[in-house]
């Protein structure tokens, strides 16, 4: 299947932070900390022509009308997303861009009746996946979609491809999983913030004083000790998003740095994605 990235591999180089592209001040990292920081390929900056679909996606959509940009953040609980969307979000609009802001479980179709089937966890994998399905393609055709439309930056708080990792681990098939989600459109830039199953815990524990459920994998009898079963859960989560990357090519940030550290990496390749001149 293929994504729409060719001819845009590259080698793996630093995302850099420095004087020059730290506009506010904010701390940079150390020497040692930068060299974590790896894009493994090109922000896409997509061009209407260059639009697409993952798969079959949405008949009768004008994907040259889309003259927004789609950015997603995916990572785990705990990784930072929300934080970091939101300041995304304030930097954009405060630079004169009109944002939408996405996410999982928020479609107004079946968002209520996916939370009362996770409360009651008597559904099957597949009808979950199915649910999770449902929902995405009900936000895609009715808030990004619109958005994209109107020339607003959508940031997606995840994408198909925490739906698709958590499907694979929880045993599903992967041909089809990716039919599933081929509705989906291609973004222009995807950064997942990885931190490990140690720190989840501890930022989990901080804001919430537990662990969620779905989160440590509990459903799939991995440990009978919560604290166990997340970090495998989480281990086995991470496996399946760099597999996924190798597919879709989306940028792998270190995020078990600062709030600021990795505002500054996200700050600065979105900066490059919208200063892109189209031909």
């Amino acid at each position: 299947m293929k994504t729409g990235t060719r001819n845009l591999k590259r080698k793996p180089q630093e995302i850099k932070q420095g004087a020059d592209n730290n506009p506010q001040g904010s701390p940079t990292p150390p020497k040692r900390a930068r060299s974590r920081y790896r894009s493994y390929t090109n922000i896409l900056s997509l061009a209407p022509s260059e639009r697409k679909f993952y798969g079959a996606g949405i008949p009768g959509v004008d994907l040259q009308g889309l003259k927004g940009k789609l950015i997603v953040v995916e990572g785990a609980d705990g990784s930072g997303r929300s934080t970091q969307i939101a300041k995304l979000v304030n930097w954009l609009e405060d630079s004169g861009h009109a944002t939408v802001q996405v996410g999982l479980h928020g479609s107004t179709l079946v968002s209520e009746e996916l939370e009362q089937a996770k409360t009651g966890n008597v559904l099957s994998h597949r009808t979950m996946s199915l649910f999770y399905a449902t929902d995405f393609a009900d936000q895609l055709e009715n808030v990004i979609l619109p958005a994209l439309r109107s020339g607003r930056m959508v940031l997606a708080d995840r994408y198909i491809y925490t739906l698709m990792a958590r499907d694979l681990v929880r045993g599903m098939d992967e041909k089809w999983v990716r039919t599933l989600y081929g509705i989906a459109l291609e973004p222009d830039a995807v950064f997942y913030l990885n931190v490990s199953s140690e720190k989840l815990i501890e930022r989990n524990f901080l804001k919430n004083r537990t662990l969620d459920y779905w989160e440590s994998g509990i459903d799939l009898g991995l440990s009978q000790d919560w604290f166990e079963s997340f970090s495998l859960f989480q281990k086995l989560m991470m496996e399946q998003y760099h597999k996924l990357q190798k597919i879709f090519s989306f940028t792998i940030v270190d995020a078990n740095h600062s709030v600021e550290v990795v505002y500054n990496i996200l700050r600065k390749e979105i900066e490059n994605l919208i200063s892109v001149k189209k031909k």
